[in-house]
């Protein structure tokens, strides 16, 4: 049984729910996008996604009139397998149309084009035996695009993101409990010998930067670390400027 977490873009709360590999996923209609479907070959117990996602396949499903086969949607940062500012780890992106015909491929990448429920649907020769699209939200970092802002306070997948990042490298974040920063929790406090952080994704040059704002010169040398997470290229460090680099 998984654990499914989700963003609900409305009421701006996360939202805990389980169900078994065969079940409809959360907000789901008709069952038509089981946990199994969504889960692709993520090994994860927890998923995460936003009720906006799930809302937007459904329109998709209607509107294509016909079986949405997924191939891959979810997947932890950790897992690897896409980009290092992937919308798969944020889960509300769905690679999809794999066993289809090339004419019913193009059909269904026209009916996510056309159905405007989608932020991002990727074109034929970029990905011309999938289709690919997502429902990512907020405002990118950076006017080059990328993962949104986050600061204390924020709530949504891309907070999990951050979490789960920080916890495979060691730091304590108090799980993904509250998947929201404030001031007064463990989850602000991922480094115990760095405090007072502000954080926020840097998508322009492509990493998560944490803005310290009391970080003295030497403990920035003193920090200046690099951790690997298995096989991927994962570099965590403190540099002259503040930040903490993540590529």
């Amino acid at each position: 049984m998984a654990r499914i977490i989700v963003f609900n873009n409305d009421s701006d709360r996360m939202e805990n729910y389980y169900r078994n590999e065969n079940e409809a996923m959360p907000y789901n209609n008709g069952r038509t996008l089981t946990v199994g479907e969504f889960r692709g070959s993520s090994k994860s117990p927890t998923l995460w996604t936003t009720k906006r996602a799930m809302q937007s396949f459904n329109t998709t499903r209607y509107l294509f009139g016909g079986p949405v086969p997924v191939g891959f949607a979810f997947k932890r940062p950790w897992e690897g397998g896409h980009g290092s500012q992937s919308q798969h780890y944020a889960g509300v992106a769905f690679d999809s149309g794999q066993a289809l015909s090339s004419s019913e491929r193009n059909r269904l990448r026209n009916t996510a084009i056309n159905s405007g429920v989608w932020s991002y649907v990727e074109p034929a020769n970029l990905t011309p035996t999938w289709v690919h699209f997502d429902k990512r939200f907020g405002r990118a970092a950076c006017s080059g695009g990328g993962y949104m802002l986050i600061r204390r306070g924020s709530i949504s997948t891309y907070v999990l993101i951050a979490q789960d990042d920080l916890n495979t490298l060691g730091y304590r974040t108090g799980g993904l409990d509250r998947n929201i920063w404030i001031s007064n929790r463990t989850s602000c406090k991922k480094l115990s010998k760095i405090k007072r952080f502000k954080y926020r994704w840097n998508s322009r040059m492509q990493h998560l930067a944490l803005t310290s704002r009391r970080c003295s010169w030497n403990r920035k040398n003193q920090h200046d670390d690099r951790l690997r997470i298995n096989n991927q290229i994962a570099i965590w460090m403190i540099r002259e400027n503040g930040y903490l680099y993540y590529y």
